[in-house]
């Protein structure tokens, strides 16, 4: 029986009067409904950015300390209800047990990290050109945040976004894409036990095309942090532009794994698997490009292959599950159509590329884990974003080959290399071009305490997570005190 996922709105939950229903389904079994949400229009979204400018000035004065106090109840209370929310994950998004169980705790991480916080969010004290002046810099707390967060991290992204936000004193409005709209609704259940204000902690649900457009145009929203496509990306940042909102963008990536002939090969295997069919790709990070030393190619393709074929396909909810579904019907049908154009543009296909059937697999998304070997940088699934179990093969000569092919993509999020040699380790840390690069370890695995994000297409320059992470929902404040007496003048040519 599906459940409601209602808004929250000023500390209340709602289902605003004459909003039709949005049905989010379980993406292993199509058939069945796991909730209902309201598709909230723009008047919905007035009322929750309403509440949250009413709350901010009482919020941004509670002092630092006890916003910690309260983002580490939510923390304390997320590990509690951990092992529920995450088969909640996997029921509604399709994420196995094992990966919700890590979506969990990465809020859990969060929300500790940004506790602490609390008792720092450092400033500096800088000496001034002239006597008996003082010079300060102060974080101040941007204001109302709109928070629009993706499908494929239902509870780590909203933390990421919404502690860092809550710490610096923000209050925020969370649109979460409408295929996860119970995981949103749960992870805000926790927030409002812990004791957040009313109006602090703001939830609407409904399609990025109404509610979504609604909450980044508002003029009452002094920032936007969004995480999801390139495309929906930059219409965003453009709106943004036009009303001179603050945005933060975190967009997509076409990662790359460079394995060379000097590798600890069976670490690489493990690596590429885990990297490239974890949340069957559907992660910023996945590995969707493996650059492989042509002397250890044939061997390595091969050994990849047996292991992949093997994986299990299941539902997230089914602990030995491996490999699980795509979260809805368009999704799959995009990566359907990769594979298809994989085939169209002469790359070939080694194993996979269909949809995965069997033990009741025909009634949900799956898709076989699929490879394709000879992959030249002009092919699509070279270059764009697949997001699913896709895996692109192409052969190297040496180091300086895979960088420039590394690089030779619009995005830079995350990349990898395989390697015992220190020294091209170091040389590829240096030249690869994007915000994250593992050395002998996959794509994925961003840990809470680093920044997080990426350079071109991937982003517009911001980092989450981490103590850099404060820097987008805070602005800097600089106070000069003179206590002189006089008039000083600064930068005036006394001499």
């Amino acid at each position: 029986m599906s459940q409601r996922a209602r808004n929250y709105i000023d500390g209340r939950w709602e289902w605003p009067d004459g909003c039709r229903a949005i049905e989010s389904r379980n993406p292993a079994d199509w058939r069945e409904v796991v909730a209902t949400a309201p598709d909230s229009p723009a008047p919905v979204v007035e009322r929750a950015v309403a509440a949250a400018r009413a709350a901010f000035p009482a919020w941004r004065r509670t002092p630092p300390p006890r916003r910690g106090q309260l983002v580490r109840q939510a923390g304390e209370i997320l590990s509690r209800e951990k092992e529920r929310l995450a088969h909640l994950i996997g029921h509604e998004m399709g994420k196995p047990l094992s990966e919700g169980r890590g979506d969990v705790q990465e809020a859990i991480d969060m929300a500790h990290l940004a506790a602490g916080e609390g008792r720092r969010l450092y400033g500096d004290t800088v000496p001034s050109e002239l006597p008996d002046k003082l010079c300060l810099t102060f974080r101040e707390p941007v204001g109302v945040c709109g928070l629009v967060t993706p499908w494929n991290f239902p509870t780590a992204i909203p933390a990421w976004k919404g502690f860092h936000a809550l710490i610096c004193g923000n209050t925020f409005v969370l649109k979460p894409a409408e295929d996860v709209p119970l995981c949103a609704t749960e992870f805000v259940r926790c927030l409002e036990e812990a004791g957040f204000p009313p109006g602090v902690v703001n939830l609407v649900h409904g399609h990025g095309a109404l509610t979504g457009a609604a909450l980044v145009s508002h003029p009452d929203v002094d920032l936007i942090s969004f995480t999801g496509s390139s495309e929906v990306g930059a219409q965003i940042g453009a709106t943004c532009a036009r009303t001179h909102t603050n945005v933060s963008l975190e967009m997509g990536g076409k990662n790359a794994q460079v394995v060379l002939a000097d590798a600890d090969l069976t670490l690489a295997l493990d690596g590429v698997l885990w990297g490239a069919f974890g949340t069957a790709g559907q992660r910023c990070t996945a590995t969707s490009r493996l650059l492989l030393d042509r002397s250890v190619y044939d061997d390595f393709l091969q050994q990849l292959c047996d292991r992949a074929k093997n994986l299990r396909i299941g539902p997230g909810t089914d602990p030995a599950t491996e490999l699980c579904p795509l979260v809805n019907e368009p999704q799959f049908r995009r990566v359907m159509e990769y594979v298809a154009a994989g085939t169209r543009e002469g790359a070939r296909l080694v194993i996979g590329g269909r949809r995965a059937s069997g033990d009741g697999r025909e009634h949900g998304w799956f898709v076989e884990p699929t490879i394709f070997d000879g992959v030249t940088p002009s092919m699509r699934i070279f270059r764009e974003e697949i997001f699913g179990p896709v895996l692109s093969v192409t052969a190297i000569d040496s180091l300086d080959e895979a960088v420039r092919l590394v690089n030779d993509s619009p995005y830079g999020l995350s990349s990898c290399v395989y390697t015992q040699d220190v020294n091209a380790a170091l040389r590829a840390t240096r030249e690869i071009d994007a915000g994250i690069v593992y050395v002998n370890g996959p794509t994925i695995g961003a840990e809470v305490q680093l920044p997080f994000g990426g350079v071109k297409k991937t982003g517009n320059g911001h980092r989450e997570a981490g103590r850099t992470g404060l820097d987008i929902f805070t602005e800097w404040k600089t106070v000069f005190i003179d206590y002189s007496g006089r008039l000083q003048r600064a930068q005036i040519d006394t001499d």
